[in-house]
């Protein structure tokens, strides 16, 4: 091939390259939006974009929604919330949203509630239409031993300005909680409670709960209000119960101890009967050594064995009669 048309070949290829190198640097179509929509973003904001590894469209096309519904925001606002990690067309379409709703708010404010991990479109929503929070079934006692369960309905709105920081939901759902087990526990019976509902409300909404969260409680309406246990009945079973098992130990335990307080009684009288015995036995002995020695005379003896034939005969006239067999057939 000809050194002429080896340059000419080159050249070409040279010139395709550099084209598509700006048309990759430089998105045409992009810049002509934003030049048709009245955005400002020049060449050398598109190409460094591209250096510093932003994708234009997720910058600019937010920059032509923001100039279109007159929000001054600029590019390098825009791709450093990008780069921090932020959604860029979320918080100009809340940017808008708050605009339109003639709420008062920055693109530094609205950055740091993206930033801070919370949908901040979302909480100018709230904020203009404000969201109803269904409370979980809550028990509670009043003081006449009924229990209650009741449900609420919480209207909360956003608070813009305490979003960064604010606790959350479930913050509100704990809180209102507490105030109805409160104000549960403190009614007499729980029939003050059925008849007047809205006392729970009022006294729970006027606790301000709603301080350090990043909502502002509209209202607080009971939804449901149901009668549980005998939960005061139930106890006092449980105690009687209690008591009733206590009291049968203690009975066994002084039976336990008469049984045993017998047993020993009856022990000692076996053994003074042993010792009795031991001790008959050696009259028989006494009288032969007595009579040895010369301390007892043969009429004492005498005397003595009449006495013990006398006792015997009084001793079996002493006995019931037995009775008679009867005849035989």
């Amino acid at each position: 091939m000809p050194t002429g048309d080896i340059i000419q070949l080159f050249f070409v290829v040279s010139v395709i390259a550099v084209i598509s190198l700006v048309m990759w640097a430089v998105p045409v179509r992009l810049y002509i939006e934003a030049l048709s929509a009245g955005a400002k973003v020049g060449m050398g904001d598109l190409i460094g974009m591209r250096l510093r590894k932003v994708t234009p469209a997720a910058v600019v096309r937010p920059l032509i929604w923001a100039t279109k519904a007159g929000i001054t925001v600029t590019v390098d606002e825009l791709e450093a919330h990008y780069l921090a990690g932020g959604e860029v067309a979320r918080v100009v379409r809340a940017l808008i949203s708050a605009d339109k709703a003639n709420i008062e708010m920055g693109f530094q404010q609205a950055a740091a509630i993206d930033l801070a991990g919370r949908d901040v479109f979302e909480a100018v929503q709230v904020s203009v239409n404000p969201k109803v929070i269904n409370t979980p079934k809550v028990a509670a006692m009043a003081k006449d031993g009924i229990q209650l369960i009741a449900q609420a309905r919480v209207t909360v709105r956003a608070n813009i300005n305490r979003l960064v920081g604010g606790a959350g939901e479930e913050t509100i759902l704990a809180r209102v909680g507490e105030g109805i087990v409160s104000c549960i526990g403190s009614a007499e019976t729980h029939k003050e409670v059925l008849e007047n509902p809205d006392q729970i409300s009022k006294t729970v909404l006027a606790k301000g709960l709603d301080a350090g969260t990043a909502f502002e409680i509209l209202s607080i309406d009971i939804a449901d209000v149901d009668v549980g246990k005998n939960i005061g009945a139930d106890l006092q079973t449980h105690q009687a119960d209690a008591d009733k098992r206590v009291a049968q130990a203690r009975a066994e335990e002084r039976r336990a101890m008469a049984v045993a307080e017998e047993q020993e009684m009856r022990a000692k009288v076996e053994e003074m009967r042993a010792e009795l015995v031991k001790a008959e036995a050696q009259v028989p002995l006494a009288l032969a050594e007595a009579l040895r020695q010369g301390h007892m005379g043969v009429m004492d003896y005498v005397r003595y064995d009449n006495i013990q034939s006398d006792t015997s005969m009084r001793q079996a006239i002493a006995k019931p009669e037995e009775s008679d067999p009867e005849p035989l057939a």
